[in-house]
C-alpha cells in the first residue's frame, strides 16, 4: 500500500537506496509520483449530478465526477468529499492519471455508474441539495485541493434545472471562476460521467476578485466576502488591507474551503455607532487577477432593528410569465441593520404570521439609505429590469406567496416584532394601465403611511416598470409643515368646577392654506373621539375638548393622545402626537 512521505523523510529514502541497486531507484522515483502531497486544483470537481429526477437518459442515482488536470497521476486513497454538514468516508486506492476521469458515488449506485466510466464509492457520501449547495474535496494531508458552491441558477436553463441533467464545468484549467464556468450539460443523455464534458471549451478568466460583502464576528474580528477564491499567499498578507479609524490589521486568513471569505483580526475594537471603510490591494485570484478598482467596502457594528427602520419600498407581485416577484425593503433609521435577523412573510387566510424567510441566511449588513431586493433568481431580475446595485441583491430559495390581486407584505425583526406591513391591492396600480403584469407598486413617500393607498403609485414606463436597488421613480418626499401645536393644560378635570375643565388644543402654521384634522386615542390606540375634520386653520388658533368622547358621554380617567393632522395643497404635510392625562376630583 502506498504510504505518503514528506520533506527530510523522501529524502532520506533517496539517499539509501542510491547505495542500493539502481533498478531500485528507479521503482521508488515512480511510485513516489503519486505520493508526494497535492496542489490546490490539481484534482477538480468538474460534474454534479444533483437532481437525477426525472431521468433523461442516466440512472437515478446522485454523483460527482473529478478530473485530474495536472501533469502527474495522483492517488485518491484517504481522500474525502464533503459539503457543510461534514465530510464523507476515506476514498479507496485509487490511481487517477492525468486528464482522466472518475465518478464517486454510493456503494449502492456503483453498479448502475460504473458501465459508464472508473467509478469509487465513499461511505456518508453527501446528500445533494437540488437547489445548490457547498461542495469540497480534501486530500489526505487535510488540504482543500478543490470547492465549488453550486445553485440551480448555474443550470442556465429552467426546463434543465427542474431535474434530470448534470451542471459540468466549461473549462477545467479556469476552476474557481465560479458560475461564469458552469452550465447544463448538453448531451442528449444528460450528463457525461466517465468522459469529456459536453460543453468543454477555453473558457478563460480575465475577471478580477470583486468585494461583495463585510461582516463582523465580533468587535475584533472582520470577514471579506469575494465573489471568487483567493489566492492564499496574497489573501494572507496584511499589508494588502487597511482600515481607516486608526485600527491595525494584525492578521489576515483566507477561510477554507471556498477561500472566497478572509477573516481579519484588529488590534483595537470597532467602535459603535461608527461605519468604517477597508480598502483592499493587491490579492489575486487562482488565475493571478488583482483585484481592480472596486476595491473598498463599508464596515460596522451592527443594530437591532425597531418598529419603522426597515419599510416596504416597492412591490413586485404579479410578475410575467417565468420571472419572479421581488420584495425591496429601505433602510430609513440611521442604524446599521443586519439581514440575517430580519424576516420577511405574508398572512395565511386565517390572519396569522405565516412562510417567513429570512432576508439572508448570512450576515450582510444594510445600511442607512440601503435599497435592499430580495427575490429568487438574479439573472432573471437583471434581464428584466435595471438592476443599478446587483449586490444589494439577496436570493432566497423561496419567497412567500404573494397573490396577483392582494395580499399582506410584512416585514419583521428576529424577535418577531413587525417592523412594516403593507396590505397591497391591485387596484393601487395607476388606472390606466391595462395590463399590470410585471410592473411593480412603488412607495412614494418613505416617510408617508404604509396603509395609505395614496403613498403608492405603479412604476413609471420610463423606468422599465420597476426600480430595483435605487430610487424609486415615483418617489415624492412630501414636505413637512413649519408648524406648532400644544396641549393646555398636561392635566385637565372636566368636572365642570371652573378649573381646568377643558384641555386646548393650540396652533401655529407659518402660512395660510393649511387643513387640520384631529383624533383622540385612549390608551390602548383606540379612537374615543373625532374632534376636527378637515377644519381650515388660521395662522394661529385652537379647538378644545371637554373630555367627552363622540357620543357625547364622560370618558374614564387615563392618558390620552391627541392626534394632528395638517396638511395643504402643495403637499406639505406633519403629524403630530400630545398626550393629555384626564383626571377628575374626588369627591
Amino acid at each position: 500500500m502506498p504510504v505518503i512521505i514528506y520533506g527530510k523523510h523522501f529524502v532520506d529514502c533517496v539517499l539509501y537506496l542510491v547505495k542500493m541497486k539502481p533498478f531500485n531507484l528507479l521503482v521508488f522515483i515512480l511510485l513516489s509520483i503519486n505520493l508526494v502531497a497535492q496542489n490546490r486544483y490539481d484534482i477538480v470537481i468538474d460534474e454534479v449530478m444533483a437532481d437525477p429526477s426525472p431521468q433523461i437518459g442516466l440512472p437515478n442515482n446522485e454523483w460527482i465526477e473529478l478530473k485530474n488536470i495536472s501533469a502527474s497521476p495522483v492517488d485518491l486513497q484517504g481522500w474525502h468529499i464533503g459539503d457543510a454538514s461534514g465530510q464523507s468516508g476515506a476514498m479507496p486506492p485509487f490511481i487517477l492519471q492525468p486528464d482522466s476521469f472518475v465518478i464517486v458515488c454510493t456503494g449502492s449506485a456503483i453498479a448502475n455508474l460504473s458501465v459508464f466510466g472508473k467509478t469509487i464509492s465513499v461511505t456518508g457520501f453527501p446528500s445533494l441539495d437540488n437547489d445548490g449547495e457547498m461542495l469540497f474535496l480534501k486530500s489526505t494531508s487535510g488540504m482543500i485541493v478543490h470547492a465549488i458552491e453550486y445553485s440551480s441558477s448555474w443550470y442556465a436553463n429552467e426546463i434543465k434545472k427542474a431535474g434530470g441533467w448534470t451542471l459540468e464545468m466549461i473549462d477545467t484549467k479556469n476552476p474557481c471562476s465560479g458560475s461564469n464556468n458552469w452550465k447544463a450539460s448538453i448531451d442528449a443523455s444528460g450528463g457525461t460521467p466517465g468522459r469529456k464534458n459536453s460543453i468543454d471549451a477555453v473558457n478563460i478568466d480575465n475577471d478580477p476578485p470583486n468585494l461583495i460583502n463585510a461582516y463582523v464576528n465580533d468587535s475584533q474580528t472582520i470577514h471579506l466576502v469575494l465573489d471568487e477564491p483567493v489566492d492564499s499567499l496574497s489573501g494572507a498578507a496584511i499589508s494588502n488591507y487597511l482600515i481607516d479609524g486608526g485600527n491595525l490589521i494584525v492578521t489576515a486568513t483566507p477561510v477554507p474551503p471556498l477561500f472566497t471569505e478572509v477573516e481579519l483580526k484588529l488590534n483595537t475594537p470597532l467602535s459603535a455607532n461608527t461605519v468604517y471603510t477597508i480598502t483592499v490591494n493587491n490579492i489575486t485570484d487562482c488565475k493571478g487577477n488583482a483585484i481592480g478598482a472596486d476595491n473598498t467596502i463599508k464596515i460596522a457594528l451592527p443594530s437591532d432593528a425597531l418598529a419603522g427602520d426597515l419599510i416596504v419600498n416597492e412591490i413586485l407581485f404579479n410578475p410575467r410569465p417565468n420571472t419572479y416577484d421581488y420584495i425591496e425593503v429601505f433602510n430609513k433609521s440611521d442604524k446599521v441593520i443586519d439581514a440575517s435577523k430580519i424576516y420577511i412573510a405574508n398572512r395565511n387566510s386565517d390572519g396569522a404570521i405565516s412562510s417567513a424567510i429570512q432576508l439572508s441566511v448570512s450576515s450582510f449588513y444594510i445600511y442607512p439609505g440601503d435599497y435592499i431586493v430580495t427575490t429568487e433568481d438574479a439573472s432573471s431580475l437583471q434581464k428584466n429590469y435595471l438592476v443599478k446595485s446587483p449586490k444589494q441583491v439577496l436570493i432566497v430559495t423561496s419567497l412567500p406567496s404573494y397573490s396577483d390581486d392582494n395580499g399582506d407584505v410584512i416585514i419583521a425583526n428576529v424577535q418577531g416584532d413587525i417592523l412594516d406591513e403593507v396590505k397591497y391591492d391591485k387596484d393601487w396600480h395607476f388606472k390606466l394601465i391595462d395590463n399590470d403584469e410585471g410592473v411593480s407598486l412603488e412607495r412614494i413617500d418613505p416617510a408617508g403611511p404604509s396603509q395609505d393607498a395614496s403613498n403608492w403609485h405603479s412604476a413609471a414606463s420610463t423606468a422599465g416598470y420597476g426600480t430595483p436597488t435605487y430610487i424609486n421613480s415615483q418617489y415624492k418626499q412630501a414636505q413637512t409643515a413649519d408648524a406648532t401645536i400644544e396641549i393646555s393644560p398636561k392635566i385637565f378635570s372636566p368636572d365642570n368646577d371652573g378649573h381646568d375643565d377643558i384641555a386646548t388644543i393650540q396652533y401655529k402654521v407659518s402660512e395660510p392654506g393649511y387643513v387640520a384634522n384631529i383624533t383622540i386615542f385612549d390608551a390602548a390606540g383606540r379612537p374615543v373621539r373625532v374632534l376636527v375634520n378637515n377644519a381650515t386653520m388660521a395662522l394661529s388658533g385652537y379647538w378644545n375638548w371637554d373630555g367627552l368622547n363622540d357620543k357625547g358621554l364622560k370618558l374614564p380617567i387615563g392618558t390620552y393622545i391627541i392626534y394632528t393632522e395638517i396638511f395643504n395643497l402643495q403637499g406639505k404635510k406633519s403629524h403630530f402626537k400630545n398626550a393629555v392625562v384626564l383626571a377628575r376630583r374626588l369627591n
